[in-house]
């Protein structure tokens, strides 16, 4: 895994849809940096390369060096575009860092000990997962490149919600911040219905036949 992303870009004078056309066929990817105090550039980057660095799941949860004609920025990814078929980046949009402000990111929630758990070991449980990535706020430097929940504990029937989650130093969940329930369920170990449930309980369901 890459410990540091390093993105290359230069300088885009022509826009417009034809001229993003006409990059894209070139190898290269439309994009725009903004934020701080400073007007938004208009950049272009090397398809391939960015390409490479986007399968890696860090790469949208770290702070990212953006180097452009001799200068470098500390940068987030705050979109990128897909084509819906192909496997093309379309668009990427970058933020600049101000290291005395909270950002707002999505970081990746990692589940720890899912197979091991009580509730699945010990109960025949099944995990559900209803949460799989979680908007955060934080400081440039408290940045975390995911949030670990440990299931180790988790019994059958039993919900971690988000009241319940151990975050980082510094870390806060946007949607609580923001006036949000901390109760939403994010990973439940619940009772698989097994097949001769499902069949009784369709049996209960169906509609009586005429006499």
């Amino acid at each position: 895994m890459l410990n540091k992303f390093e993105i290359i870009a230069e300088p885009r004078t022509a826009q417009g849809k034809g001229a993003s056309r006409r990059l894209r066929g070139a190898g290269k990817i439309p994009a725009i940096l903004y934020g701080t105090d400073k007007p938004p550039v208009c950049l272009q980057l090397d398809h391939q390369r960015m390409l490479l660095q986007s399968e890696y799941e860090a790469f949208y949860s770290h702070i990212l060096i953006m180097k452009m004609e001799g200068a470098e920025e500390r940068v987030v990814v705050k979109d990128m575009q897909r084509h819906p078929v192909r496997k093309i980046i379309m668009h990427m949009d970058f933020l600049r860092i101000n290291e005395a402000e909270e950002l707002t990111m999505r970081v990746p929630l990692h589940f720890n000990n899912e197979d091991t758990c009580v509730g699945v070991k010990q109960g025949g449980g099944v995990i559900s997962h209803q949460v799989s990535d979680l908007e955060i706020l934080c400081l440039p430097k408290d940045l975390p490149e995911f949030i670990a929940v440990d299931l180790a504990s988790l019994a059958l029937g039993q919900t971690i919600h988000l009241a319940d989650l151990v975050l980082p130093e510094g870390v806060r969940i946007a949607s609580v911040v923001h006036g949000g329930e901390d109760t939403l369920p994010v990973v439940t170990c619940y009772t698989p219905r097994s097949e001769s449930d499902a069949a009784t309980g369709a049996a209960a369901t169906a509609p009586a036949g005429k006499s």
